[in-house]
């Protein structure tokens, strides 16, 4: 029963994960969604499934479910509970060294513009077949729990921006006394905007040489909350990453700039690097023998009977 993703990574119970929840589901959305739940765990449902299928139905609904119901259905227990999910989301903005997302969803959330609607999309795509399959039941809770960690950091950042001492000091730069009359009235805002990037970049770069990578991609991270589609952001942001051995953040931010920016120089050095990062992927994947690894990796995706084929096909 052991989850390593998403918040759980962080020994952090995520009850809105197990549910297939969004974190900010309210009491009415919670038991419409564990009564569905616990009407396919139930032992009336797995009457015909094979016995290993009933213990692990029998163990999801005690172990998970339930638990994660009594937390979320209960008003105080509720409230503390999102009162932590806030801290912890205040907690992970600060301390972009701590976790990790996998998931091509929690990836996309990273860097998506319309954080709102993507995470509502992904979410429900995730929660419809997380218990059809008993199986992969962990690992979509895992991947949900990864969607909800990333909401809760970006939330965190927006609710409460941090004005780095870069950006302090771009915004107390004295203006030009040039700028003055009709031709200068449209240039501000572009030229202070720029400024302000230009800043969180020089000290995120103070902050790399000195090898401080978490303070470096704190500054940078920053950067993206306000301006999320400037290649250059990502493309330092990924060589942080690099630097850290953490070549999948590296591979989300250098897709990013070859998104942004398909025909620069920019893009054709994120190309450059994303084509020496996939030999490192390929090799972490395999392991020791890839070939073997490989083979080892197929039973997981094996098991197709019982519950599958109870959830999967009629309606009851």
């Amino acid at each position: 029963m052991k989850i390593d993703k998403g918040l759980f990574q962080l020994d952090f119970t995520d009850h809105h994960a197990v549910l297939g929840l969004p974190v900010d589901a309210d009491a009415k959305q919670v038991r419409k969604r564990y009564l569905k739940i616990a009407r396919k765990l139930h032992p009336d449902s797995v009457a015909t499934a094979s016995d290993n299928d009933k213990r692990q139905a029998s163990e999801f609904l005690s172990k998970l479910v339930n638990p994660a119901y009594e937390k979320l259905s209960q008003e105080k227990e509720f409230t503390e509970y999102n009162v932590v999910l806030r801290l912890k989301g205040q907690q992970l903005k600060q301390q972009p060294d701590t976790w990790q997302v996998s998931s091509d969803s929690a990836c996309e959330l990273l860097t998506s513009s319309n954080i709102e609607q993507l995470y509502a999309a992904s979410l429900k795509a995730l929660a419809e077949k997380q218990y059809e399959s008993l199986p992969s039941t962990l690992e979509m809770i895992g991947q949900i729990s990864e969607l909800n960690l990333v909401y809760l950091t970006r939330k965190a950042a927006e609710s409460q921006p941090v004005r780095s001492s870069a950006a302090a000091t771009a915004a107390t730069a004295p203006q030009s006394p040039q700028q003055s009359g009709p031709s200068a009235a449209a240039s501000p805002a572009p030229q202070r905007r720029q400024n302000v990037i230009e800043s969180y970049l020089n000290r995120a770069k103070e902050f790399e040489d000195k090898q401080d990578y978490n303070q470096a991609i704190l500054e940078l991270r920053e950067a993206l909350q306000s301006h999320p589609r400037n290649a250059r952001c990502h493309h330092q942001l990924a060589g942080v990453y690099m630097r850290k051995s953490q070549p999948k953040m590296a591979k989300i931010h250098l897709a990013k700039v070859v998104e942004l920016s398909p025909d620069s120089e920019l893009a054709k050095s994120a190309q450059r690097r994303l084509e020496n990062l996939e030999p490192t992927t390929s090799a972490r994947g395999g392991g020791k023998g890839s070939s073997k690894g490989s083979d080892r990796q197929q039973p997981a995706d094996k098991p197709r009977g019982g519950l599958f084929g109870l959830f999967g096909g009629k309606k009851s």
